[in-house]
């Protein structure tokens, strides 16, 4: 059986070992490969028309739905590099995306090119956008050429240019959190490497369904439409608007895989699970940070006959870690160990390797290492980094250095080679002395039922050096009782751990685009409320 190599073969070998076979399904409407495989390939040649160059930057703004899936695996089918964008993001935001990266042509909707038609102007490179058939009249913005979706398939059949699979397919960009967003620039060897290592070990099939419920410009989001479709599986795609949308879904269309962040997980424990999602879930995975052990707790009580996969993974290199369902009930703090195909590392500052439970800094090396920020060769030196020469894998002999993601995450690894995350560089609270993450503080509030979410953040002191404060929301149906909460954590906490304050709002509290908790926003924010 021939194997992939570059993004767009994951759906045409799929569809060259079985075209009927169903691939995506979205609002009851599905497509089996043969068809998706047609479509991209027309969308493929219709870009060409447009006179699309190798390399050029094809943005899509637009929720998930079959165009989106088309356009992110037709782009690079033509020889182009795609570059999803949250749909939540403001024409802002957009517009510093679009001009980032020089984006050439850009597909999205009537209804959001109306949004967009103040912000395009500024955009140079932009030359063409596709625009979704519509009844909705578009804006006529002068200096770009409009197309519509139904059009461009119309365009005679074309060969894409020549690329291989070191050659860039993506720019993902982060969140921005810590400011202007970053693009992750990911190559073909990235994403089909990271495909394979995850169904490796979630022993994907053909015969399985999966829930696409994050967003698709999140590297784990996208990778719920890699998976399947190197296995020749099926992908749902769901937009949703509350945690129950998200069982009904699972429940409605028998989804056997499930991957989701946190804040999700979190409210779904909330929510009343059917019996029968059990029988054929057949596993749930966590990305995007520590799984509250009370959640995963709760999780499994409702999904017994479900496996949970822990996992860790950051842009930069697509997944690093997972830890394998029997070992949740014996070491349910850790986020496993390397991936398939990847070797997670923990060195200290200088290079060195770290002893057995000594915390250092998470280091990655393999084929899912991607190929920097785009543009910011400051913050890719910061990141993308030579191994040491005498580093694991590494001998004295190679001349040519190899770069790794050294990730700014603080693990350890114990004696048996499974590593625990202690917490981001940049998020660490030093307090009375001692360094506390936030995810410690949260793992604790959690723990104790009396919260629904919550995020810990430090605060400059002149005593402590910082404080530790907390917000947080009532749990489902109650009411926070502050002192109580207080009162638990000093139980559960050493004392220099104990938040100095917790601030009470009705939920669910803010996100980032890809789902997170924005810890950054509500920390600025509150601080910003206490110094008026």
């Amino acid at each position: 059986m021939r194997n992939s190599t570059l993004l767009p073969e994951l759906i045409s070998l799929a569809a060259e070992r079985n075209s009927v076979a169903p691939a995506l399904t979205y609002n009851k409407t599905t497509l089996n490969y043969g068809e998706l495989h047609e479509a991209v390939t027309r969308f493929a040649s219709g870009l060409l028309s447009l006179g699309l160059q190798r390399g050029e930057r094809v943005a899509i703004y637009l929720e998930k739905r079959f165009e989106t899936v088309i356009a992110s695996f037709g782009a690079p089918a033509a020889g182009g590099v795609f570059v999803p964008l949250n749909p939540l993001l403001k024409a802002e935001q957009v517009g510093y995306i679009l001009r980032d990266c020089n984006v050439r042509m850009l597909v999205t909707s009537p209804e959001r090119l109306t949004l967009l038609q103040e912000t395009l102007p500024a955009c140079h490179d932009l030359r063409h956008v596709v625009l979704l058939d519509s009844v909705v009249s578009p804006p006529v913005i002068s200096g770009l050429n409009t197309i519509q979706w139904s059009n461009l398939f119309n365009a005679p059949p074309a060969n894409g240019h020549r690329v291989i699979d070191t050659d860039m397919l993506g720019i993902l960009y982060t969140s921005g959190s810590t400011g202007k967003p970053k693009g992750v620039v990911l190559s073909h060897r990235n994403m089909v490497a990271g495909a394979k290592s995850v169904a490796s070990y979630l022993e994907n099939h053909a015969g399985d369904t999966l829930l696409a419920a994050l967003p698709l410009s999140f590297d784990a989001g996208f990778s719920q439409l890699t998976t399947a479709f190197y296995v020749g599986a099926r992908v749902v795609l769901l937009n949703y608007l509350l945690p129950r949308d998200v069982i009904k879904a699972i429940e409605q269309e028998k989804i056997t895989g499930l991957t989701a962040v946190p804040p999700l997980y979190i409210q779904l424990t909330q929510t009343n699970w059917p019996e029968g999602i059990t029988e054929h879930l057949r596993y749930f995975a966590n990305t995007g940070g520590r799984m509250p052990r009370e959640t995963l707790v709760t999780l499994r009580q409702h999904l017994p006959k479900t496996k949970p996969f822990l996992m860790y993974g950051l842009t930069e290199a697509f997944r690093s870690t997972f830890l394998p369902p029997a070992e949740v009930d014996r070491r349910p703090d850790s986020i496993g160990k390397a991936i398939p195909n990847a070797e997670i590392l923990v060195l200290r500052e200088d290079g060195s390797p770290c002893g057995p439970n000594e915390p250092g800094e998470l280091v990655h090396r393999g084929a899912l290492v991607g190929m920097g920020y785009w543009n910011d060769p400051e913050k890719t030196a910061e990141r993308y980094k030579p191994l040491p020469v005498h580093a694991p894998g590494r001998e004295a002999g190679l001349v040519l250095p190899e770069i790794a993601v050294f990730s700014g995450d603080t693990v350890r690894m114990d004696e048996d080679g499974f590593l625990y995350f202690i917490g981001r560089r940049d998020e660490m609270m030093k307090t009375s002395g001692y360094r506390v993450s936030p995810t410690e503080v949260e793992e604790v509030l959690y723990a104790t039922k009396l919260v629904g979410e919550c995020v810990a953040f430090g605060v400059d002191d002149d005593r402590m050096g910082h404080a530790i404060q907390v917000i947080a929301t009532p749990p489902a149906g109650k009411a926070l009782d502050v002192n109580a909460l207080l009162a638990e954590c000093r139980a559960r906490m050493p004392a220099y751990m104990v938040p100095s304050g917790i601030d009470v709002r009705e939920g669910p509290l803010p996100r980032n685009p890809n789902g997170k908790i924005d810890r950054k926003t509500l920390s600025t924010a509150w601080v910003e409320l206490k110094n008026l």
